[in-house]
């Protein structure tokens, strides 16, 4: 299956850094245990708390890529929670959205990973 990817250009206007300096990384077919559901005042919806039975590390994972089986789940693509280190004035590529949050493209290291649509305008 070929999957349609849209390049979107995006200014940062505000800096974002992670919270997590080992984010999950997941591979498709792969289970996973399926936490809490995020709440917060952000527009994030959709994201579960997931954790693996290999070695339980734990991080964000869009509703959109589990296969849920009540507490459980198999991922439906590879995915890492991976997130962008990004400062106001950087210019990055837009390459997917999901949940309030863009899998970004820094042309000048080919450094990738999320970042809060928020923290994004158009260029």
């Amino acid at each position: 299956m070929i999957t349609e990817v849209i390049v979107v250009k995006y200014i940062v206007i505000k800096k974002h850094r992670t919270n997590y300096s080992d984010p999950i990384t997941l591979v498709k077919g792969q289970f996973i245990i399926v936490g809490e559901k995020y709440i917060g005042p952000e527009k994030w919806d959709n994201w579960y708390f997931c954790t693996t039975s290999e070695n339980k590390i734990g991080g964000w994972v869009p509703g959109q890529l589990i296969d849920l089986r009540g507490a459980e789940g198999i991922i439906l693509e590879d995915y890492t929670a991976r997130e962008l280190d990004v400062n106001k004035g950087e210019k990055l590529v837009g390459l997917k959205e999901l949940n309030g949050w863009i899998w970004c493209l820094r042309t000048l290291n080919s450094e990738e990973g999320w970042v809060p649509k928020e923290n994004l305008k158009l260029e």
